[in-house]
C-alpha cells in the first residue's frame, strides 16, 4: 500500500499553494510539519481527494483521486483539527454509526463495531451522551473514533493534539503511535512527531526537507531560529 503524489501543483484562484510536489510515500507514520501559509494542510486534503490538484495527479493504492475519489475516501480516513466539523449526529452512538449505515452494512454489523470502538476508546459510558456536550478531549476521541469505526488502510490527522490538554495530548499521542494503519499526520507539535519514520517539511509551497524525523525537524527548526 503506498500513497503518490506526482507533480503536483495547486491553486486557489490566481494564489500558487502547492508547487511540483513529488512524494511517495511508504513509511507507517509519516510527518509533515511547516509554517503557517506554507501548504502543508492543503497537500493533507489532497490525500483523500477532498482537494483535487490543479495540476498532476494523487494515487492512494493505485486509485486516483481525481477519478477515483469515493474509493480513495472510504481507504484513506481523514480527522479535522477541530472535532466539531466532524461531529454531525446528537449521540455518541449515532455519530459513530453514521458512516457505516451509509456504507449500506446490515444493523448487527453496525451496532457491532460501534460497541467495539466505545469499548476500545474508553467512550462506552457515553453512548447516548449528546455528542456536542462532550468535553474538548472526549470530542477528539469521538471525532478520531468515527474515522476509524470505518477500518481505513491510511489515516490522515489535520492538528490532532492543538486543542488538547496535556492528559488528552498524551492519549492522542499514544492512540497515533500504536495503530496499524499508515498515518500521515500533520502539525505543529514536533514533539509528537520525533520518533515518526519520516518528516516532510514545507515552505511556500514546496518540499524543502525530506527525512527521518531528526534530520527533518532540525532542518526545519534551523529555518526558523528564535527572534
Amino acid at each position: 500500500m503506498t500513497i503518490e503524489v506526482e507533480g503536483v501543483s495547486h491553486r486557489f484562484g490566481e494564489r500558487h499553494v502547492l508547487r511540483d510536489v513529488d512524494l511517495r510515500l511508504d513509511e507507517r507514520r509519516v510527518a509533515v510539519i511547516g509554517s503557517n501559509g506554507s501548504g502543508k494542510s492543503t497537500f493533507a486534503r489532497l490525500l483523500n481527494g477532498l482537494v483535487v490538484p490543479t495540476e498532476g495527479r494523487v494515487r492512494v493504492d493505485g486509485l486516483e483521486t481525481r477519478k477515483q475519489g469515493k474509493e480513495v475516501r472510504r481507504r484513506v480516513g481523514f480527522v479535522f483539527q477541530d472535532p466539531d466539523v466532524q461531529i454531525i449526529m446528537p449521540t455518541v452512538a449515532e455519530d459513530l454509526a453514521f458512516g457505516l449505515k451509509h456504507r449500506g452494512l446490515p444493523r448487527e454489523e453496525v451496532d457491532r463495531r460501534v460497541s467495539a470502538v466505545l469499548a476500545e476508546y474508553g467512550l462506552e459510558e457515553f453512548r447516548d451522551h449528546p455528542a456536542h456536550l462532550l468535553s474538548g478531549g472526549q470530542k477528539q476521541l469521538l471525532a478520531i473514533a468515527a474515522v476509524l469505526v470505518l477500518e481505513p488502510a491510511h489515516v490522515v490527522f489535520d492538528e490532532p493534539t492543538t486543542l488538547l490538554d496535556l492528559r488528552n495530548k498524551r492519549r492522542v499521542t499514544r492512540l497515533i503511535r500504536e495503530l496499524p494503519q499508515r498515518v500521515v499526520v500533520v502539525s505543529h507539535d514536533l514533539e509528537l512527531l520525533a520518533d515518526f519514520d519520516r518528516v516532510v517539511v514545507f515552505e511556500g509551497g514546496r518540499v524543502v526537507a525530506d527525512g527521518p524525523a531528526r534530520e527533518s525537524i532540525a532542518a526545519y527548526v534551523a529555518m526558523h531560529p528564535p527572534l
